[in-house]
C-alpha cells in the first residue's frame, strides 16, 4: 500500500501597515506565502504548483492575493532600514494621503467642542 496526497504549508513572511481596501483603515497585514507540495508517506517531497502570496488585515480579517513581484517588493521594502515603519501604505507601497482611496473620513478632525455641565434642576 502507498499513501500519497498533498501538504501545505502556510508562512508568515512579514508584517506591513497598509490601508486596507477592503474596510479602509490604517492597519497591520500579514504577508503570507502558501506552498503546496506532494507529499509520499506523509513527507513531503517536492512542490506541485507555484508559490501563493496573500495579504490578510488584521482589522477585518479580509485577504486577498497579491502577484509573487508585488510581494517581493513589498517584503523589500519592509526589511530596507530607510522605510517609513508606521506610515500607513496603499496596495503599491505608496504612502496614503488622508481622505485618497478607502475611508473618505480618514484624517478629517472635527474641533472639539467645550462640554458644558448641565445644570442640577434642584438646586438653585
Amino acid at each position: 500500500m502507498i499513501i500519497f496526497g498533498t501538504t501545505s504549508k502556510l508562512v508568515q513572511l512579514a508584517m506591513l501597515n497598509l490601508l486596507c481596501g477592503f474596510c479602509g483603515n490604517p492597519s497591520a497585514h500579514g504577508l503570507r506565502k502558501r506552498v503546496t507540495k506532494f507529499s509520499l508517506f506523509f513527507i513531503p517531497l517536492f512542490p506541485i504548483a507555484p508559490a501563493k502570496h496573500s495579504l490578510q488585515c488584521t482589522f477585518c480579517g479580509a485577504q486577498s492575493e497579491v502577484p509573487k513581484e508585488e510581494a517581493e517588493r513589498m517584503l523589500a521594502q519592509a526589511q530596507a532600514p530607510g522605510g517609513q515603519p508606521g506610515a500607513p501604505q496603499g496596495m503599491n507601497g505608496v504612502p496614503q494621503q488622508p481622505g485618497y482611496g478607502g475611508n473618505p473620513y480618514a484624517g478629517q478632525h472635527q474641533p472639539q467642542q467645550p462640554q458644558q455641565q448641565p445644570g442640577n434642576p434642584y438646586q438653585s
